[in-house]
């Protein structure tokens, strides 16, 4: 792919990888400002090949997620969200506006499958791509995620229907 061609790809895809770059960073606009501008320079200057192994956009959100990883140990910043399985108390649930709020509670691997598969279009083949991960790690994590995002809207909709 010559520059000309990645450059176009940037451009066609920018507000989607800026969308998938605020969410590696735990939806900080400014890191992922940051980071998307690291990835764009690593393409332009030649750091990340396109190899042709995978979709352009799929090899992109690679890269994004990545660097967004990388400016995490740099910096030694803590990621805003839960590790664990439990899941937080009603009061917690009910402060998040919206669903997309509410994933921020899940565990890192569920939060990316799910953002990847419903707010990217991309396949569970695609999202194992992205994340370096096998198939059927992503079907796992899509299926706990799945099953605890639901748990999280009942207990805010419980929470809201009981006030």
């Amino acid at each position: 792919m010559n520059r000309h061609q990645l450059e176009q790809l940037v451009k066609s895809v920018h507000q989607e990888a800026y969308i998938w770059a605020r969410q590696c960073c735990g939806f900080d606009g400014n890191m992922a400002r940051d980071v998307l501008q690291q990835a764009y320079l690593k393409i332009l200057e030649g750091k990340a090949e396109f190899s042709e192994k995978s979709k352009a956009k799929t090899w992109l959100f690679s890269i994004i997620r990545y660097t967004a990883s990388e400016e995490y140990r740099q910096n030694s910043r803590q990621i805003p969200f839960l590790d664990g399985m439990d899941l937080p108390e009603p009061e917690a649930v009910h402060q998040a506006e919206d669903h997309e709020e509410l994933l921020q509670y899940l565990p890192e691997r569920q939060r990316e499958v799910l953002l990847l598969i419903f707010y990217h279009d991309m396949t569970l083949e695609k999202a194992a791509s992205v994340m370096g991960l096998h198939i059927g790690t992503v079907r796992t994590h899509y299926d706990r995620g799945k099953k605890n995002l639901k748990k999280l809207i009942e207990k805010k909709k419980a929470h809201e229907d009981a006030r």
